[in-house]
C-alpha cells in the first residue's frame, strides 16, 4: 500500500475498519451466540465490542505516535528480537485468517451457485477469492486502494441494510430466550476477541494518520459499528432458522447473482488488510523483501491452505488468539501508557522479563478460560498480566539502580 506518513483521514479509517468488519466469519461468529438467547447476547455483543474495539484503537495509537507498523511497536516492551518472535505469530495467525475468510467466503458462493443453477464447484470458488484477494494488494500498491475502499464500503453498507431486513422482519426473535449452555462469560469473550485479533495490524495502517484523534476516532466507530452490525445479523439469523450463512439470507432477499458479487466484495476487502499486514509483520524480520511481495506471497499461502481448511475449528482458532496477543498487549499497554516507556531501544535485544510475564499471561488465560467467568478471559488475563509486569518492572528497575 504505498501511502506517506500523514495521508489517511477520519473517512478512510471510517470506511476500512467498518469494510473490514463487514465479513462473513463476523457473521458467523455471531451466529455463534444464539444459544444465549436475543437479549443476553445482544448485550454480550455490544460489551464486548466496547471493551474489545477501545483495546484495539488503543494499539493504533500507538502506531500514530510513533509511525511505526503495530509488530515493530512490540520492540518498546519485549526488544528486537521479541518483536521477531510475535511477527511470525502474527504472520501464523493472518495466513490462518486469510485461509478462513477465503473458505467461509466460498462456501458461501458455492451454496448460492448450487440453489440457483445447481452448480458446485467449491475448490474452483476458493481459488477465485484467493486470486482476486491477490489483484486487490496489486491495485493497493499502484495507489487505488483508497479510492476502491471507499466505493467497496459503501456497496457493503447497502448489504448490511438487505441482511437487515431479511433478518429481523421477524420480530419474534427479539423476545427468544436463552436454548443453549452457551454462558455469558463465553458470549462476551467471542465478541471481544474479534477486535482483539485486529490489534497486531491496526497500527499498520493509523501510522499514515493525518493525525491522532482523525484516526483513532475514524476506527473506533467504523469498526464498532460494523463488527456489532454484523454480529446481530448472525445472532438474529442463528435465532430465526438455526443457520447463520449469509448466502442463504441473500437468496432470502432475492438478489440471486448479485448475492455473490456481495459475498466476494466482502470478503476481498477483510483478506486484503490480513495479507497485506502479514506481509507488513514479515517485513519487520526480513525487510529487505519489501511489504506488498510478501503479502502476495501470504495470500497464494493462504489460498492453498483453504482447500483444506476445517471451519470446524474456527471457535478453537479465535481463543488461541486471544491466549497469544492478550497477555502481549497488555504488557505493552502497561509500558507505552502506565510507565511512559515509549521509545525503540536498538541496543535492547530480547527483555526477559517481559517475555517471563508473556509466557505466564498465556497460561493465565486458559486458565480463565476453563472458570467460564462473567467478564470472559481477554479482559481478566490483561489486567492480571499488567499488574504482574507492573510489579515485576519494579522490582527489576529497583535492581538496576542498586547495581549502577
Amino acid at each position: 500500500m504505498s501511502e506517506t506518513n500523514g495521508s489517511l483521514n477520519f473517512n478512510h479509517f471510517l470506511f476500512l475498519w467498518f469494510g473490514a468488519a463487514v465479513s462473513v466469519a463476523e457473521i458467523i461468529t455471531g451466529g455463534l451466540l444464539a444459544p444465549l438467547g436475543f437479549k443476553a447476547g445482544f448485550l454480550a455483543i455490544v460489551i464486548g465490542h466496547l471493551i474489545g474495539t477501545t483495546l484495539l484503537v488503543l494499539g493504533g495509537i500507538i502506531g500514530t505516535d510513533g509511525r511505526i507498523p503495530a509488530l515493530v511497536s512490540t520492540r518498546i516492551s519485549f526488544g528486537v528480537y521479541g518483536s521477531y518472535l510475535f511477527s511470525l505469530l502474527n504472520v501464523l495467525q493472518l495466513v490462518g485468517w486469510t485461509a478462513i475468510m477465503i473458505i467461509a467466503a466460498a462456501k458461501s458462493a458455492n451454496e448460492l451457485t448450487k440453489a440457483m443453477w445447481g452448480m458446485d464447484h467449491l475448490q474452483l470458488w476458493t481459488i477465485f477469492i484467493g486470486i482476486l484477494v491477490f489483484l486487490w494488494i496489486l491495485l493497493g500498491r499502484e495507489g487505488g486502494w483508497k479510492k476502491l475502499n471507499m466505493l467497496a464500503v459503501f456497496l457493503l453498507f447497502g448489504v448490511t441494510i438487505i441482511l437487515s431486513t431479511v433478518v429481523f422482519q421477524d420480530t419474534m426473535l427479539f423476545s427468544q430466550a436463552a436454548t443453549g449452555t452457551m454462558t455469558f462469560g463465553e458470549a462476551l469473550e467471542l465478541s471481544v476477541v474479534m477486535p482483539l485479533s485486529w490489534l497486531p495490524l491496526i497500527a499498520d495502517y493509523t501510522r499514515f494518520a493525518k493525525n491522532k484523534k482523525s484516526a483513532a476516532l475514524g476506527s473506533w466507530l467504523g469498526y464498532f459499528i460494523g463488527s456489532c452490525w454484523m454480529y446481530l445479523i448472525g445472532l438474529g439469523a442463528a435465532l430465526a432458522t438455526g443457520n447463520a450463512e449469509p448466502s442463504t439470507m441473500l437468496l432470502s432477499a432475492g438478489l440471486g447473482f448479485s448475492a455473490l458479487g456481495i459475498v466476494i466484495l466482502a470478503t476481498v476487502t477483510t483478506t486484503f488488510l490480513d495479507a497485506y499486514s502479514a506481509g507488513v509483520s514479515f517485513a519487520n524480520i526480513f525487510s529487505k523483501l519489501g511489504e506488498t511481495k510478501i503479502a502476495l506471497i501470504m495470500t497464494a499461502i493462504g489460498t492453498l491452505l483453504a482447500l483444506w481448511v476445517d471451519m470446524g475449528q474456527y471457535e478453537s482458532f479465535l481463543m488461541a488468539i486471544g491466549s497469544v496477543f492478550a497477555p502481549l498487549f497488555a504488557i505493552l499497554f502497561t509500558d507505552y501508557f502506565l510507565l511512559k516507556t515509549r521509545t525503540l531501544q536498538a541496543n535492547l535485544l530480547i527483555n526477559w522479563s517481559a517475555f517471563g510475564v508473556w509466557v505466564l499471561g498465556v497460561l493465565i488465560y486458559y486458565q480463565i478460560l476453563k472458570l467460564n467467568f462473567v467478564f470472559g478471559a481477554t479482559i481478566p488475563d490483561m489486567l492480571i498480566t499488567a499488574l504482574i509486569y507492573t510489579v515485576a518492572q519494579c522490582f527489576t528497575n529497583r535492581f538496576k539502580r542498586q547495581h549502577i
